[in-house]
């Protein structure tokens, strides 16, 4: 007996994927913390600030760059002044980096495993009504990320909406933290709502929030820009023909991309059906707006010229203008090549989830589609209503 009691004791316990995931977390942070207390220069100055919050801090203060000192970071705002500065210290841009793009992409991918037990936990999720359900927060989190580019265009002096450090809780990539928040209070709200009976299921009130929360974005817009950026920021206006335009161009390739696979390879779509569909969309929705941003704004009335903020995205703009003859750029522009590029990726990414995967690890693909829609479709919808209002 006195064995058995020992071997019983002595045998640990098993963790489940909730506790790992928190004893991950904290190791992680704890990590970092060591590193910046330890070899602040390299750990904070040269990797986190300059790759992480630096280009955050610059970009909620409207600044072109912002610069390391040894008393602190100093915003610049002019392109000379940083590049002097480049050539002394650390100096962080907004914007993205292959670096901070790999490290946003592994912390996604940790926070949906953490998130796959919380849904385990709610008994939600085996299913694609959560889909559709979190379809609306795609575009809630690109028109927020438009109220802080309308936020930014405020000229200098005059006083802003949401200042520093509130609006970088709706800046690139923080507000994807702050949209996961909104989302996540309420899906849990809705849950327990369907629980205790006071909801006939939990999809359709996370569903009607989603769209609650981004036409509320839209309608701040078309308040505050007309009324308080037009003539004090040049271009800033209204113009819905590019949101028409968007829209609809991407519902036009999106269903024929979707019917033509379906001809041709069906087993694509084998798994995913509609959910595939709805994927390419968000993604065509990216697409269509960079083309127009980059290449057609004058086309279409709106007097401000936009760039590629991505490194993926001006990667693929530098290589196509290094092969497109200049006559054939001058016609039909030269982003063209990323529209294509995103149709084609949506589809071999939606190719990956056959039935198989939803049968085996349904709450696992669901929350993958989720997260591959929304690295479309909020930069999308963003890209789309900054043209829109010109900001």
């Amino acid at each position: 007996m006195s064995q058995q009691r020992r071997s019983s004791w002595v045998q640990p316990q098993s963790w489940s994927r909730g506790q790992a995931w928190v004893a991950a977390f904290v190791a992680v942070v704890a990590t970092l913390a060591a590193g910046v207390l330890l070899a602040p220069e390299l750990v904070w100055d040269r990797f986190l600030w300059h790759y992480f919050w630096g280009p955050v801090y610059a970009d909620a203060n409207n600044a072109v760059c912002a610069a390391m000192r040894s008393a602190g970071p100093e915003l610049l705002y002019s392109n000379g002044a940083c590049a002097a500065a480049d050539a002394e210290t650390v100096v962080a841009e907004p914007g993205y980096t292959l670096v901070s793009e790999i490290g946003y992409a592994v912390t996604l991918v940790f926070f949906l495993i953490g998130l796959l037990d919380l849904l385990d936990r709610l008994a939600v999720g085996n299913s694609k009504r959560l889909f559709y359900a979190l379809v609306p927060f795609g575009f809630f989190g690109g028109a927020l990320r438009v109220v802080e580019d309308a936020n930014d265009a405020v000229p200098r002096g005059v006083e802003a909406i949401l200042a520093y450090p509130w609006n970088t809780l709706i800046i690139s990539p923080i507000i994807y933290f702050t949209v996961f928040a909104v989302t996540l209070v309420t899906l849990i709200v809705a849950v327990r709502g369907a629980q205790t009976g006071a909801f006939d299921g939990y999809d359709r009130p996370v569903f009607a929030v989603g769209w609650g929360a981004t036409l509320l974005s839209v309608a701040f817009l078309l308040y505050f820009v007309p009324t308080q950026l037009a003539g004090a920021v040049p271009g800033a206006g209204f113009y819905p023909q590019v949101t028409g335009i968007t829209v609809g161009l991407a519902a036009l390739l999106s269903v024929g991309t979707y019917r033509l696979v379906n001809r041709v390879k069906p087993e694509v779509h084998a798994g995913t059906g509609l959910v595939g569909l709805v994927v390419i969309f968000g993604h065509a929705v990216d697409g269509v707006a960079n083309v127009l941003a980059a290449d057609w704004t004058g086309a279409l009335g709106v007097p401000v010229q936009y760039g590629a903020k991505h490194p993926a995205n001006r990667l693929i703009i530098e290589a196509t203008q290094a092969v497109q003859p200049a006559w054939l750029s001058n016609i039909i522009g030269t982003s063209w090549t990323f529209l294509v590029v995103k149709l084609v990726a949506a589809t071999l990414v939606v190719w990956v989830f056959d039935e198989s995967i939803f049968e085996e690890e349904p709450r696992y693909a669901v929350l993958l589609l989720v997260a591959i829609l929304a690295v479309g479709l909020g930069p999308g919808t963003r890209d789309m209503l900054r043209v829109t209002f010109g900001i």
